[in-house]
């Protein structure tokens, strides 16, 4: 009785994940630490800003956890943030993770933070390049986001560069999403 529990619970809690569209890889499921605090973050934003960690990449889920929690431990324990400073990420294996989630301010593009959800690739995508599972999974979580009312359905999506003098999010990515729909140069 105990195990048939344990399963039902487990499916209601992936289902949730999944009710909106694409699989979202929970902090706990990677191995992530809590925030220590978190800010509220509105609905239907206006903006998306698209990112990558300019580290390392990775093609496994066990890699991307790796991955993942280096890129949190340096966010709180080199710059003194609370959290990883990504709403999501997605990694090599095409993969969506959770960082900040749904409906928690991100730190990843300063004063854009507050009117916008960030997504950065796992990678540096100077030489890094796209697969196609990347594409489409990050192209599905903004779907989502526009189905659950986090983005509005006339989000307008810039690279980090549009926004800061960076980088970032790398030629390749900043290559593909110039050809996205909600892209505005």
């Amino acid at each position: 009785m105990v195990s048939k529990v344990a399963l039902l619970l487990a499916v209601l809690v992936c289902s949730q994940y999944m009710a909106q569209g694409v699989y979202v890889v929970s902090k706990a499921e990677w191995g992530g630490r809590g925030a220590k605090w978190t800010v509220g973050l509105g609905n239907y934003l206006s903006y998306a800003i698209i990112h990558h960690t300019a580290g390392s990449y990775c093609e496994t889920r066990a890699q991307c956890n790796a991955v993942l929690q280096s890129v949190q431990n340096y966010h709180m324990d080199s710059l003194g943030w609370p959290d990883i400073g990504y709403n999501f990420l997605i990694g090599g294996d095409g993969n969506v993770y959770e960082g900040r989630g749904w409906n928690n301010m991100g730190a990843h593009a300063a004063e854009w933070n507050p009117y916008s959800i960030g997504i950065s690739f796992l990678g540096n995508y100077n030489w890094d390049t796209l697969e196609p599972n990347m594409i489409s999974a990050a192209q599905q979580l903004l779907n989502d986001a526009v189905n659950r009312g986090q983005l509005s359905s006339g989000y307008i999506l810039y690279g980090h560069r549009q926004v800061s003098a960076t980088e970032c999010p790398g030629t390749h990515i900043w290559n593909e999403i110039r050809g996205w729909s909600h892209w505005s140069g």
